[in-house]
């Protein structure tokens, strides 16, 4: 009885196969025609609208993610599919326009710009100069300035939610137009965002080290930047001959934001912060913060003609325009006339903030509007 009974069994096992197999090849003559029909209809059918909810959910942003579910009590599957998604992706931080990854791809869509506040100006302003056709959606963090001050995990939170709320207005590409972002966040948001991300400090990096004659360069920049050793990191890649000395500057951003550009104030303390750069015998000063091309003159007046200052602003508007052409994402058609061509968004003080920009750019700022930067 044992043998006969494991042979019925052995049997069974094969039967059972056989059918599962017959099942999967031949589904039509198994199940009927209709039936599978029916099947590969209802799986389209979902398949859409999940589609359709990831992108909706990666547009309006993950606190309304409940509202959606709430608003569709039908869709059980979708609903559960989509939990499983926000668990993935947005909770833990990991890929998050892998929902919609197609949405940054139109060439007459603006490009994203942001900064910890007004210093990001300069950048945009460079963009405006050399690619004038663009749309530009400008961030400036004036509620949480300065960043340089602050931790990375600080730094890089901050960043992930601008680039969010970029990612509203649709944007083709982002420019992270802060020297201590684009040290501390980069890395980690070029990981995330499926969207092209410039920032600052290699265009910055590659100018200097092309214009030093005696391999000695010296950044100013805010604590965070110089803390993290990311320009000498960049620098000793493409020349490891080269000697970096870095300064911390951070009175140079108040300094700034306050408009003392030219100001007995901000001379002085230049000349505290860079004497010590003049005795090193440096030939070229990276100006390693995006406020610090508005006191330019003030900078080059205390390290004297012989020293080669570099803007990163100007080279991230010229990399920038090299990954447009890369990318089939340069807009060579002129804006049209009643177009909303530069929109400008900050976290706090709106009308100060059109002012200072207004004195920067000359492009006639109307409006700067104010986000709880915080919801996203």
């Amino acid at each position: 009885m044992g043998r006969r009974a494991a042979a019925v069994m052995r049997a069974a096992r094969v039967l059972c196969m056989a059918v599962i197999g017959w099942g999967i090849l031949f589904p039509e003559l198994f199940w009927g025609e209709d039936t599978c029909r029916c099947v590969e209809a209802e799986d389209r059918q979902q398949e859409a609208t999940l589609g359709g909810l990831q992108q909706e959910t990666a547009m309006e942003g993950w606190q309304q993610f409940e509202t959606f579910l709430q608003a569709r009590p039908g869709e059980i599957r979708s609903r559960s599919k989509l939990l499983e998604i926000w668990n993935a992706f947005w909770k833990k931080g990991r890929k998050v326009t892998d929902l919609s990854m197609e949405q940054n791809r139109d060439v007459s869509a603006p490009i994203g710009v942001f900064d910890s506040g007004v210093g990001g100006l300069t950048v945009a302003r460079e963009i405006m100069r050399q690619i004038p056709n663009e749309k530009i959606v400008y961030f400036g963090d004036t509620a949480r300035v300065p960043y340089g001050s602050k931790s990375k995990e600080t730094v890089t939170r901050f960043s992930r939610q601008i680039v969010r709320f970029l990612q509203t207005h649709r944007v083709k590409t982002i420019v992270v137009a802060c020297n201590t972002a684009s040290a501390y966040a980069l890395e980690d948001l070029e990981k995330e965002f499926d969207v092209p991300i410039i920032g600052v400090v290699k265009p910055g990096a590659k100018a200097a080290s092309q214009a030093t004659r005696n391999g000695r360069i010296g950044v100013i920049a805010t604590e965070a930047t110089i803390g993290s050793h990311i320009y000498s990191q960049y620098i000793k890649k493409i020349n490891p001959e080269v000697t970096i000395y870095g300064k911390a500057c951070p009175l140079f951003v108040p300094l700034v934001e306050e408009g003392l550009w030219e100001d007995p104030v901000t001379d002085e303390i230049a000349k505290r912060y860079l004497n010590e750069l003049i005795d090193i015998d440096i030939d070229t000063l990276i100006l390693g913060c995006t406020h610090y091309p508005l006191i330019r003159s003030t900078v080059a007046r205390v390290m004297g003609e012989k020293v080669t200052l570099v803007n990163p602003a100007f080279e991230t508007a010229r990399e920038l325009r090299e990954t447009l052409e890369k990318k089939g994402l340069l807009n060579d058609a002129p804006i049209g006339l009643g177009e909303n061509k530069y929109q400008f968004y900050v976290s706090d003080g709106a009308e100060k903030f059109k002012t200072f920009a207004n004195s920067i750019i000359k492009y006639g700022i109307l409006s700067a509007k104010t986000v709880n930067i915080e919801e996203f």
